[in-house]
């Protein structure tokens, strides 16, 4: 009887569902280890290499966890700085009517601070890291920049607000300087929801005069009012829509100060129609440096002397220079922008020793006067006895 062939397919047997078989592959359950073999499943992972890619997951999801916590912080950076002299977002930032202009050459630049967080805009953990190892970044709690439960479109309105003003008060510092007519009048801005008369004001009021005493500026509005103590009574003329009307306000405290629960304004009339175009920078920090720009806008020649200068200050109508926050941050941009030269408020110098970058040399000044006299200097080259700031 033939002997049929084994039901077990042979080495090379065709039929074998699995191929031919390699002698480098695996060995069978029993059999013997072929040639060549390591013993590893080639395609397995080495522990290190489970390792390394456990890391790498885990540092994906520590990252994406960081950028999506939101921290009660805000977070100072330097800004861009742009010129007044030149044009902003293709748009000469100085236009003038009515009045004959002057070419000018080098730069009044005015500095910026780049704000991370605040209402409606949370900074993340991420970005407070990277602060916290950033020597030009400056960390703050919320509360110490933004007033409890302000919301964003608050702070929007009243940084709108300030740059207008800051402009106006610009506009009006310089058209005084060369001595053109400025009428100013002061307004209510805003009044406060929790005023004690807030019932008795309105927003657009002009103030005539506190307890008898004409009003002029603002300034003669706040010395007048804390003549008082908080929760006594002033009288206030107001005009209101051509009307004077007489007004009995209740003060209260703020700060140890009587004030009445109002957000001053100004209104002026200029001789001259000047416009200021600073895209969307809010705030009232521009104001020295938008001054000076009209000024040297309005003048022949170039009142820099083709120098590259920056700075920074609040103004007010009666010229003189105020304090303004995020100084360090402002001294970086100015000299990332390549600016030599840098005004800086005097109520601000306390702040800026000890963190002027190289290369920039820093100014101190108090007005608007002490400003343009400075950059005369500066465009002559007699500028090694201006004042600097000192401890």
């Amino acid at each position: 009887m033939p002997q049929l062939p084994s039901s077990t397919p042979g080495p090379n047997d065709p039929n074998d569902p699995n191929g031919p078989n390699d002698p480098s592959g695996p060995p069978g359950p029993s059999g013997p280890a072929a040639p060549g073999y390591s013993g590893q499943d080639p395609y397995r992972l080495s522990r290190k290499s489970v390792w390394a890619l456990t890391g790498v997951f885990l540092g994906i999801a520590l990252a994406a966890l960081l950028s999506i916590v939101s921290l009660p912080y805000v977070v100072m950076q330097p800004g861009p700085i742009s010129n007044t002299l030149g044009k902003l977002s293709g748009q000469q930032l100085i236009t003038v009517k009515g009045a004959e202009t002057y070419p000018t050459t080098g730069a009044l630049d005015f500095t910026t601070v780049r704000v991370l967080g605040g209402p409606g805009d949370k900074v993340n953990a991420w970005e407070l890291l990277w602060a916290a190892i950033d020597p030009t970044s400056d960390i703050y709690k919320e509360e110490q920049i933004f007033p409890k439960g302000v919301t964003s479109k608050q702070v929007e309105e009243e940084n709108t607000a300030e740059m207008v003003g800051s402009q106006q008060e610009a506009i009006a510092v310089a058209l005084k300087a060369l001595g053109k007519p400025v009428t100013e009048r002061v307004t209510i801005a805003q009044v406060a929801k929790d005023a004690p008369s807030a019932a008795l004001l309105k927003k657009g009021d002009q103030i005539v005069a506190v307890d008898g005493t004409p009003i002029r500026t603002s300034e003669d509005v706040r010395t007048a009012v804390q003549k008082h103590q908080p929760g006594e009574p002033v009288k206030l003329q107001l005009r209101r829509g051509g009307s004077l009307v007489d007004v009995t306000a209740t003060t209260r405290d703020s700060d140890g100060r009587a004030t009445i629960g109002v957000f001053l304004g100004r209104e002026f009339d200029f001789p001259v129609d000047v416009q200021i175009h600073a895209g969307d920078v809010g705030g009232p920090s521009a104001g020295t440096m938008f001054a000076l720009g009209v000024y040297d806008t309005l003048t022949p020649g170039a009142l820099t002397g083709g120098q590259k200068i920056a700075g920074t200050g609040t103004i007010d109508s009666s010229g003189t220079v105020g304090p303004i926050g995020g100084i360090r941050q402002k001294l970086v941009g100015a000299r990332d922008g390549g600016a030599d030269w840098f005004l800086a408020p005097a109520d601000n110098c306390d702040e800026v020793v000890g963190h002027v970058p190289d290369g920039l040399r820093v100014v101190r000044i108090s007005t608007f006067d002490e400003a343009r006299r400075a950059v005369q200097d500066i465009a002559a080259k007699k500028a090694n006895s201006l004042p600097t700031c000192t401890r």
